[in-house]
């Protein structure tokens, strides 16, 4: 009876090992839904679906998801919430992963226990841009306006507690003005507001307003990187104008719900890794404004885990909640 026993044991072992090794071979089998936690037009959005249509040809198939809402934690909880079997994941970023953990009196995920982070995809930084139909060049130009009218100047963002609204919370105390903040829904949804006039300044990553800047639509005044931008070489940092060590980027990863297997893990940062290696991504990425990154997946949740205390930190000074 013992040994028939165990000889049951060991074939219900060999069985499930064998299963183990069919799914990982075989994955993936179907579509995979990848969450953009934005709505469809803005950089997380540009960056998902240049990366997605390039893994095509690594046999994967995507299905793009965007699902908007809450800063991004709905997409981001949607994500973290399902079944940990490769077919749904989400394109974080620095928004929704490292701040919205001090923003959110409640969130319904933590970043650091209910998703497994998979590689850095790409880092972008913020520019700031005036409409045509403001008398606004420089950065100067604001600055010095902001002191002689203090928030006679409004500024539009993606919402409350994102990268772009935290990086002129702290770019204001920085240059003693007071601005007023206008924080939309999404990203793409404030440029018809500054392209027409009702709103002065937007900050937002450098592929949403890219477009618009390139056709003439509206003045780049600065970028809160350290370095100037490839595809906006004209265009001086925070920095250079005269705010030394200013620097605010925002960044995009893959990550997938808790739980994942190893094995899917090491398939996906693989491929990702190679896909942001083709010459041909990097230009689209880069024509956009963003600077391919790519990582390992520890490096990727280290990434996470330094940065929810510093974003944590400026939200805590800027006095920024959302409940």
């Amino acid at each position: 009876m013992k040994t028939s026993r165990r000889a049951a044991l060991a074939l219900a072992a060999a069985s499930l090992l064998a299963a183990t090794a069919a799914h990982a071979e075989t994955w993936p089998a179907r579509p995979i839904r990848l969450v953009v936690p934005f709505p469809a037009g803005g950089g997380t959005d540009i960056i998902a679906r240049e990366l997605t249509n390039k893994l095509t040809s690594y046999g994967y198939n995507f299905v793009v998801d965007n699902k908007p809402g809450s800063g991004g934690n709905l997409g981001v909880d949607a994500a973290a919430k399902a079944a940990p079997d490769g077919y749904t994941l989400v394109l974080g970023q620095t928004s929704n992963l490292a701040i919205n953990p001090t923003l959110y009196t409640k969130l319904p995920y933590d970043p650091l226990k209910d998703l497994t982070p998979i590689s850095l995809v790409a880092t972008s930084p913020l520019v700031v841009v005036a409409g045509t139909a403001t008398p606004y060049k420089t950065l100067a130009d604001v600055v010095k306006t902001a002191k002689a009218k203090p928030d006679s100047i409004n500024y539009a963002s993606s919402g409350n507690g994102t990268v772009a609204h935290l990086a002129m919370e702290s770019f204001q105390k920085a240059a003693g003005i007071k601005l007023t903040h206008i924080p939309y829904k999404g990203a793409a949804q404030g440029v018809t507001d500054v392209i027409s006039g009702q709103v002065q300044l937007y900050v937002s990553s450098v592929p949403t307003l890219l477009p618009h800047i390139k056709s003439g639509k509206m003045h780049a005044l600065a970028l809160t990187s350290l370095q100037r931008a490839s595809d906006l070489p004209q265009v001086p940092t925070v920095a250079e104008s005269g705010y030394k060590g200013f620097e605010a980027i925002t960044w995009f990863g893959i990550a997938g719900p808790a739980g994942l297997p190893k094995e899917i893990v090491a398939k996906l940062n693989a491929d990702i890794n190679k896909a942001l290696q083709d010459p041909a991504l990097k230009q689209k990425l880069s024509g956009q404004g963003a600077d391919v990154q790519g990582s390992s997946a520890a490096d990727f949740a280290k990434l996470i885990r330094d940065d929810i205390p510093r974003w944590g930190k400026l939200v805590k000074d800027s006095g920024a909640k959302v409940d």
